[in-house]
């Protein structure tokens, strides 16, 4: 996403397959789990670092402060309507008398609007609740406050971002007219325009509604008759970061707002930035189809009508907050509050902005803008971010959605449900995965011979390759292939990972319940889970055979394997502790009944000799048992 940089505005901030066959089939194992202990410690682990403060010589354009929420009273007298397109000629003083407020709402909102700058004070989702079990606000206030509320002015200079936020804007309303309280219902009342002339000035801005989570914002600003280029902005946030509300509030533990990211698509291309990568107010002029700003669930997203003309202002700040939430006087460290202004090069802007859930239906009716003017067939869909296994993630939603609405009516339980068909599915991998390794555990003697025959060897002798070719001849004539029991595995593991991106991003896990969690998108609260999964894989592990392996080994599997899955799913969410303890469940089950298989039978059989001879013709201490 190339950079330009306005002239008035700096911009600080960027844009084994040889060993033995208990030896192989634990390799595999420990290959699988490595490889979703690295997918869950690095974001437990290397969470991201706040960007760098921008020199002290650079001077930044900011948001003036925003009012604080106030009650709805009746707005001031009607005026006419005004049609924002319109250029006008002079600036006769226009203004309102008294600060009062006006409530948009229908079944998705209530969008309370203050006259006061023509801003947003609050923003609120019907069918979302926050953490106290109140509809959400997509106005987090404690950010607001210092940065500005939804739908505030942008401009180069703060002076005039100051003046055009603080002025007191006559309202208007196109259908019926607010009620003695300040309600109107929407689309009946179809659009707001706010007025406010003087000073040179003349602005206008106004408002438009229909049934949908999507309003059309249109706004001119001028100056002694020119245009000024006068971004909309969402500069602070979106109100699940409930880590910004005070200590005494009811509030998530989560951090949430470090998983921010700026969204966009230019030429039909989308692509994603990490809060942590976001410089703060960076200019870019490109053809934007949208820009947006989101966390995990919810998105504030521009849409502009003409998307050639589009300019896009990225707005990033940090709040300093403790470490840990739970205690006040913890080291505080800065959370990041990302924030996002788009206007239209010429000074007349009118886009659409849709700020609500990142429900897949909702976002994939919502079409942008095609350089005709017209809907293209690209939609907000991409916002919900599956990564690069979309391809599987979404179609292991769409199965997870449909059992919830159409069979088992509850999350947790077609989380259960798909994990024990996808394991079912699975099965034959892993009679492949038993077969490939009694095929191994067999020819053992003969490897183990080879090996010896070049034990005198160094790693860098040419010789070695010898042995190697030797032991792929051998691996031929016995008909084994030494990767049989990793392959299976490998086809698992695009679905594990698959399962974890969707468990993570998906809104409809957001305060979804099953027994005693409340909510599947946030940790066990009584690590009921966690516990299940360190005990179920460590049981599973100890009784499937592992013959010639090296003890030392074979304790870090017994133990500290299923102590760090546990530990690493402790504070992950529960839906996802869910899906993993429900698969260590059915993997026990299967590797009991595989025990008592002729091929359980002929490995256990195999290890226990092999155990006894490496010691010394006593009984092995730590032995896979049937």
């Amino acid at each position: 996403m190339p950079e330009i940089r306005n002239p008035n505005l700096q911009t600080p901030g960027s844009g084994g397959g040889s060993g033995g066959s208990g030896g192989d089939m634990r390799g595999t194992m420990i290959f699988a789990m490595l490889m979703l202990v690295v997918l869950l410690g690095y974001q437990y682990f290397f969470k991201p670092t706040p960007p760098a403060a921008p020199p002290a010589n650079q001077p930044q354009a900011q948001q003036a402060q925003a009012a604080a929420p106030i009650a709805s009273v009746q707005p001031g007298p009607a005026q006419p309507a005004t049609n924002s397109a319109q250029t006008l000629s002079s600036t006769p003083s226009v203004a309102a008398q008294l600060e009062t407020a006006t409530t948009i709402e229908n079944e998705q909102y209530k969008i309370v609007f203050t006259n006061r700058g023509a801003q947003a004070t609050h923003w609120i989702l019907k069918k979302y609740n926050d953490s106290a079990g109140k509809p959400l606000d997509m106005v987090q206030p404690q950010t607001a406050a210092k940065f500005g509320l939804p739908l505030s002015f942008f401009t180069y200079e703060p002076a005039l971002t100051a003046q055009l936020n603080q002025a007191l804007y006559q309202v208007t309303a196109t259908g019926p007219q607010p009620s003695a309280t300040g309600n109107a219902i929407a689309p009946e009342t179809s659009a707001l325009t706010f007025h406010y002339a003087g000073d040179g000035l003349d602005v206008v801005k106004t408002v438009r509604f229909d049934a949908s989570y999507v309003i059309t914002v249109e706004t001119q600003v001028l100056r002694n008759g020119s245009p000024v280029r006068a971004l909309i902005s969402w500069p602070s946030a979106l109100g699940d970061m409930e880590e910004f509300l005070p200590s005494s509030s009811t509030r998530s533990a989560i951090r949430t707002s470090a998983l921010s990211t700026l969204a966009w698509s230019v030429d039909g291309k989308q692509d994603t930035l990490a809060v942590t990568k976001v410089g703060n107010d960076a200019t870019f002029d490109q053809p934007y189809s949208y820009a947006a700003i989101t966390d995990l669930y919810f998105v504030s997203a521009f849409l502009p009508d003409i998307p050639e003309r589009t300019t896009v202002v990225t707005l990033h700040n940090t709040v300093d907050l403790p470490g840990d939430l739970s205690d006040p006087n913890s080291e505080k460290k800065p959370a990041h509050v990302l924030g996002l202004a788009v206007g239209d090069t010429s000074g007349f802007t009118r886009l659409r902005l849709y700020a609500g859930p990142k429900s897949m239906d909702v976002l994939s009716s919502i079409h942008v803008t095609g350089s005709d003017g017209k809907p293209s067939s690209q939609t907000l869909e991409p916002l919900i971010q599956f990564g690069w296994l979309t391809i599987i993630a979404k179609p292991l939603y769409l199965a997870l959605r449909y059992l919830d609405e159409h069979g088992v009516g509850n999350w947790g339980w077609a989380i259960i449900v798909v994990t024990v068909i996808f394991n079912l599915l699975m099965l034959p991998t892993r009679f492949m995965m038993m077969k490939s390794s009694l095929k191994m555990m067999r020819i053992q003697p003969k490897v183990e011979a080879l090996k010896k025959r070049y034990a005198h060897l160094k790693a860098t002798d040419p010789k070695k390759a010898e042995m190697n070719a030797e032991m792929m001849d051998l691996y031929k004539t016995e008909g084994v292939n030494m990767y049989g029991s990793c392959l299976p595995m490998l086809i698992q593991m695009p679905l594990f990972f698959a399962y974890f991106r969707v468990l993570q991003n998906t809104v409809e896990l957001r305060q979804a319940h099953w027994f005693w969690l409340k909510d599947l998108s946030t940790p066990d609260p009584l690590h009921i889970l966690p516990i299940l999964i360190i005990i179920s894989m460590f049981f599973t592990q100890y009784i499937t055979p592992a013959p010639g392996q090296d003890p030392a080994q074979r304790r870090m599997l017994a133990f500290m394997m299923p102590a760090m899955f546990g530990f690493m799913l402790w504070r992950y969410a529960s839906g996802l502790a869910l899906y993993w303890g429900t698969g260590n469940i059915i993997n026990l089950v299967m590797q009991l009944a595989i025990n008592q298989s002729s091929i359980g039978k002929e490995m256990h059989a195999i290890a226990a000799k092999r155990a006894i001879k490496k010691a010394g013709g006593k009984p092995p201490t730590l032995q896979g048992r049937k």
